[in-house]
């Protein structure tokens, strides 16, 4: 049997207990993944699994009391806060999934009543989430496991729409997912697992590490342009929530442990992972070098947002845009639906688009490197995440060519001709 049949089974097996390692290594062993493989080899993998494992696996009371406020208040946040309906892409079973867009008001909103209660009110101290992040994940990993199971049994017993199915094999349905916009109680579940769930905590996660570095040794400049950066990306993220409903994450990737468990779990442990690692490495970078990062950072986070922007302007104006100064240059693709319709699609190749096919994944893996490098060069922890995210968006981009192959034929082969990069020009 080939690897890619044992993939699924692997990483359902593997992921749970990095995410605790990630964490333990932090806390535990200065942020040294050698001084987690000398543990390994001295005491052996499962013991030493048990020993980082066992302590938190059910979660504490209090780390169990966070999730379930901070999961209750985004799940009211999503109703009751007031924002326009946004409609994500049709789908083959001509289903149109329907949001409410009030991301940016939640996200802000989310911010204001973790700082104001902490600091304003004093209800608990910012540092709340660093003291019982062990207890945390091992809550959020029972939890998101055993939820992945509740939306296999839904997806087999109840589906919420037309576009689910299964493969047969129970394994790759757990990890796939069975459906695609499955809801529960009213509520998208990947909207709230991945948007209001897993990338609203990742603010909150970092905010929290950056006041533990403040209690313990004053806040490092080296944090700041981390966490600034980190937070510049999330807020672009949630001021363009409507744009994430039309990803491949949202429109081709089913409600299942790849998807779900990464964002409960994955997000709050791997990629808040460098400012895990900055509470106990206060660097002092320097204004030059702090500047520089932010400077570069930003310019790249924009470059990616700008590139987003474009292809959406683009298609919304139906070609009558200008990108640069210049009129828009693009190819009409045509492709025909599951149910025989021929439809037409814009393929942008001018602007970023021009440059290479995915060229706005270059910005997003040299702004995520630039709030890694404030961790310097003691330890490979700050990098692990940039590592994954270039591996990650890689591997999409060969999955979203594929995809557009065979969805467009001829008018891919002709958008190939004309832009031959994928993600750097001239080299990949």
């Amino acid at each position: 049997m080939k690897l890619k049949n044992y993939l699924p089974l692997l990483l359902i097996a593997l992921c749970p207990p990095f995410a605790m390692c990630i964490w333990y290594t932090n806390f535990e062993l200065g942020g040294s993944f050698a001084r987690l493989f000398s543990l390994f080899a001295t005491e052996g993998l499962p013991q030493t699994l048990v020993k980082i494992w066992k302590p938190v696996f059910f979660g504490t009371p209090a780390a169990w009391l966070i999730i379930g406020i901070f999961a209750a208040v985004q799940l009211l946040f999503i109703k009751i806060l007031p924002g326009k309906t946004a409609y994500g892409p049709e789908t083959i079973n001509h289903h149109i999934p329907v949001y409410k867009a009030n991301g940016l008001l939640a996200y802000l909103l989310t911010l204001g009543l973790f700082l104001g209660c902490s600091y304003g009110l004093g209800f608990f101290e910012a540092s709340v989430v660093y003291n019982h992040f062990g207890g945390i994940l091992g809550a959020l990993n029972l939890f998101s496991l055993l939820f992945c199971l509740l939306l296999y049994v839904k997806g087999r017993l109840a589906p919420s729409g037309p576009d689910h199915g299964s493969s047969g094999n129970f394994i790759f349905d757990y990890f796939w997912g069975l459906e695609l916009y499955p809801r529960i109680a009213g509520w998208d579940v990947k909207q709230f697992t991945n948007s209001r769930f897993g990338m609203m905590s990742w603010p909150v996660i970092v905010l929290s590490f950056a006041a533990k570095q403040h209690e313990l040794h004053g806040i490092s400049d080296s944090m700041l342009v981390s966490v600034l950066l980190q937070l510049a990306y999330v807020t672009i993220f949630f001021y363009y929530e409507t744009g994430y409903f039309t990803t491949m994450d949202i429109q081709h990737d089913r409600a299942g442990f790849y998807l779900c468990w990464g964002c409960m779990v994955w997000i709050p442990s791997v990629y808040t992972s460098t400012a895990m690692y900055l509470v106990n490495y206060p660097n002092q970078l320097g204004w030059f070098w702090a500047a520089l990062l932010l400077a570069v950072g930003g310019w790249c986070l924009y470059m990616k947002t700008n590139a987003n922007r474009q292809r959406i302007n683009v298609r919304a104006a139906n070609g009558n845009y200008q990108i640069w100064g210049k009129p828009a240059k693009y190819i009409r693709a045509k492709y025909t639906t599951a149910q025989g319709q021929e439809k037409e699609n814009i393929l942008l190749t001018s602007g970023w688009w021009g440059i290479a096919s995915h060229f706005h994944y270059l910005g997003e893996i040299v702004g995520s490197l630039c709030w890694s490098l404030p961790g310097l060069f003691r330890h490979f922890m700050p990098y692990f995440y940039v590592v994954y995210l270039t591996i990650l968006l890689c591997h999409r981009a060969f999955r979203d060519d594929a995809r557009c192959a065979a969805k467009y034929g001829p008018w891919w082969e002709a958008y190939r001709k004309q832009v031959k990069y994928k993600v750097i020009p001239g080299i990949f």
